[in-house]
């Protein structure tokens, strides 16, 4: 369920390179509980593309089906990915400690890496293999590799229907919903490939059509994994316009600089910012906490700190110059 909180502007004592300034923090977090709303459709995803990932895994050793393996890989995938974001709404919630103030959100984006780095592995092992039999074929138990694609593809369109109502209105959920909804039509082109290897005798059908799901696993795993460690490293997050963050706050009533703009991911699904605003120091006790809640509103930023640089201060801010961090 989703909550808002805000806390008020308050002062801090001078301490090096600063004259007084007012400090806003406002934190805007939405979090998904996963014992509502979408956690029955995640616990159902998972739980389908678990037992099929089982079911793809014995199959294709029996059926000598590299193709299968491969559509298991990026079942196993998305078992991981649904997972994750089920867990990150967990984590998301846990309090912070004296120690972690900022709790375990962070945990989601080494997850998230974690992901990436087993997909790539598992995929890489099945390119070779692939490639192996592309030269040295085996014989493929044809009709075995169809039934248990066709399952799969019901099986995924089962586990993506959960989804479909509120891919609109979350982006985990239209990303569960979407990567579900291409694995059934991955699990429908192994179903056909076997259908090509039956009927034709054409065994290089099979590891080929199992290159075409490594490369489509690939592709998606990159996008992944270069996200992650966007993240990992304090990138601005995906979809948010730092110039467009920076031109807003400098359009501020009284703002005449901005300096020290910092946006990044607290996890995979929070955003942090934190700036110095140059203006006269008698700003409206309000102005702070309502900025934030307008950063929130208008680049969906859950969390916000904003310091006051009095205009007139003695000493500039240490701060100011952009190659100073």
């Amino acid at each position: 369920m989703a909550h808002e909180h805000s806390h008020g502007a308050h002062a801090h004592a001078p301490h090096s390179g600063h004259s007084h300034h007012a400090h806003s923090h406002a934190g805007h977090h939405h979090h998904g509980e996963p014992g509502k709303g979408n956690g029955r459709a995640f616990a159902i995803g998972i739980g389908l593309n678990l037992t099929f990932v089982v079911l793809e895994v014995v199959a294709g050793f029996v059926a000598h089906s590299v193709a299968l393996l491969a559509d298991a890989g990026h079942n196993f995938g998305d078992v991981l990915g649904l997972g994750l974001a089920w867990g990150a709404a967990a984590l998301a919630q846990r309090k912070p400690s004296a120690r972690r103030t900022y709790g375990l959100r962070r945990t989601t984006i080494v997850a998230s890496v974690t992901n990436a780095l087993t997909l790539l592995f598992i995929t890489g092992g099945l390119a070779w293999e692939s490639v192996r039999r592309m030269f040295d074929p085996t014989v493929v138990a044809s009709k075995v590799v169809i039934v248990v694609a066709l399952v799969g593809t019901v099986f995924n369109v089962l586990a993506a229907l959960p989804f479909f109502r509120g891919r609109d209105k979350d982006l985990n959920i239209k990303s569960a919903f979407t990567h579900l909804a291409a694995d059934a039509a991955l699990s429908l082109g192994v179903a056909i490939s076997g259908g090509v290897v039956l009927y034709t005798g054409w065994t290089w059908v099979d590891p080929a059509m199992s290159l075409v799901l490594a490369v489509s696993i690939l592709l998606g795993t990159w996008s992944l994994m270069r996200g992650s460690l966007d993240l990992m490293l304090d990138a601005v997050p995906e979809g948010i316009d730092p110039e467009a963050v920076r031109r807003f706050l400098a359009g501020l009533p009284g703002v005449v600089q901005i300096h020290d703009l910092h946006i990044w991911a607290m996890s995979t699904t929070e955003t942090a910012l934190t700036a110095h605003l140059v203006m006269p120091a008698t700003a409206a006790p309000s102005f702070l906490s309502e900025v934030c809640k307008s950063i929130h509103e208008q680049f969906g930023i859950d969390h916000a700190t904003l310091q006051v640089d009095p205009e007139d201060a003695p000493h500039p801010c240490r701060l100011a110059a952009d190659e100073v961090v």
